[in-house]
């Protein structure tokens, strides 16, 4: 109840139960339980390090053993530079970070940018993610003869007064097609129903069917046919009804285009995991080539779901809600829908998306691969030189000053290499108008499952 608003009457409220025991509370304690279960990811410099102390002992000690020659172990010991590890490997994946920033993708860190490059598995929340996440108008049906602009300009005037994501959505559908509203006059919220008011001195009900057949006298008008999760609301103007507005929760512009990009880029399955219901959740994402539609799911559920799919590889998963913070925690990389998403699901999350544009999807994961290929051809190039290096020395070619100034060379090349990442220009990088805020359904009918 923490931040709640009464729209209504006074009323008297009994708590039954603690506040550990709320939903809330048992989704903090899911979001821990998958952070302290989560394997730490190993670092690149972490897992070459110790192999390349131990060659490097191995060749200074042997180069002594078989010349009796003091002066060639320390030479080895002179050429061999750590840097391309220590330093190289940061600059690389540090670049990469703020590579990623650059185009909207905040990356907590250089561990999941090394599991961004070689994600597998993508699992995606519904509500707020792949859709908008607010109803948006699909249709204006009309029942007499009033012009379907005319019936959004009754709509939208009167929707001013209310604060519903629902009524914000018809009066934004309103402005973006420049139709001019007055101010309403007179207006009669009743919290969850609709609203009735004057607009142009007309009287006007706007709502579910059966609040404007109730407030208009009339009988209550038959249901539109809608698809599943869509939404109806009514509008009647003087007592008579003039039409319905039917809404549904539109999936995001260019959704299909982002995720055969994600495909290209090596993500071999993608899976839906919503709250929703099947019907709806099938309906949303018909046409889009997923692999699996997961519905109906507790924020359990999706933890558990995660933790299945991570057989076939390491698992991402991209959500927006407080709900699904326990998910994000327990996926390899977690991704929160930063711009309006809940602050629940950033701090849980691995990375975050500082716009409400999805396919910022895209650049971000090619930005990670490419940042730790730029840092492994560090490691191999330098590495190399630096083993070749010790070799020579190990002959007696190069003296301990000679091997110190191709040390310094060899980690010169390395890091202005590493340096590239700032460079980097994803492929695909297409940005999108997703403005949407999340919302309720709103005195609406909806269709049943």
């Amino acid at each position: 109840m923490s931040g709640s608003t009464n729209a209504g009457e006074a009323f008297d409220l009994r708590a039954t139960r603690a506040a550990a025991d709320s939903t809330y509370a048992g989704i903090v304690r899911l979001v821990e339980a998958a952070q302290a279960s989560k394997a730490p990811m190993a670092r690149l410099a972490d897992r070459y390090s110790l192999l390349f102390l131990a060659v490097t002992v191995a060749l200074a000690i042997a180069a002594w053993w078989f010349t009796g020659d003091p002066i060639r172990a320390v030479a080895v010991l002179v050429v061999a530079t750590p840097c391309p590890l220590i330093l190289a490997v940061p600059v690389a994946l540090v670049a990469g970070l703020s590579r990623a920033a650059h185009f909207g993708v905040l990356i907590k860190g250089a561990k999941p940018l090394e599991a961004l490059a070689r994600i597998k598995t993508l699992i995606l929340d519904k509500t707020g993610t792949l859709t908008d996440g607010r109803p948006q108008i699909v249709r204006i049906d009309r029942l007499g003869e009033m012009a379907e602009d005319e019936i959004l300009h009754f709509a939208a005037a009167l929707d001013q007064a209310s604060k519903h994501p629902v009524a914000q959505a018809i009066v934004a559908a309103a402005q973006a097609q420049g139709i001019a509203l007055p101010v309403p006059g007179g207006v009669v919220e009743t919290p969850g129903e609709g609203v009735a008011g004057t607009i142009d001195g007309r009287q006007v009900i706007i709502g579910g069917a059966g609040f404007v057949a109730a407030q208009a006298g009339i009988a209550v008008p038959e249901a539109a046919v809608i698809a599943a999760g869509a939404v109806v609301v009514s509008v009647a103007v003087d007592g008579k009804l003039a039409g319905h507005l039917v809404m549904a929760d539109a999936l995001r512009a260019g959704t299909a285009d982002l995720l055969a990009g994600l495909r290209k880029l090596g993500v071999a399955r993608i899976v839906l995991a919503t709250g929703d219901r099947r019907a709806v959740a099938e309906a949303v994402t018909e046409g889009l080539g997923l692999d699996a539609v997961h519905a109906d799911l507790a924020p359990g559920q999706k933890v558990a779901l995660v933790l299945a799919e991570r057989a076939g590889g390491p698992v991402m998963m991209v959500g927006d809600g407080v709900n699904d913070a326990p998910a994000l925690a327990a996926a390899d990389i977690g991704v929160a829908m930063g711009a309006r998403g809940a602050a629940a699901s950033a701090e849980a999350a691995d990375v975050v998306l500082l716009v409400d544009h999805l396919d910022r999807l895209l650049p971000g994961i090619e930005i990670a691969q490419r940042s730790r290929r730029i840092a492994m051809e560090s490691v191999v190039a330098g590495i190399g030189l630096s083993v070749l290096g010790m070799i020579v020395a190990a002959f007696g070619y190069l003296t301990p000053v000679q091997g110190a100034l191709l040390q310094e060379l060899i980690d010169v090349a390395v890091i202005l290499n590493a340096l590239r990442a700032l460079r980097i220009q994803p492929g695909r990088t297409a940005a999108g108008p997703d403005d949407a805020a999340s919302g309720a359904p709103h005195r609406a009918t909806s269709t049943p499952a």
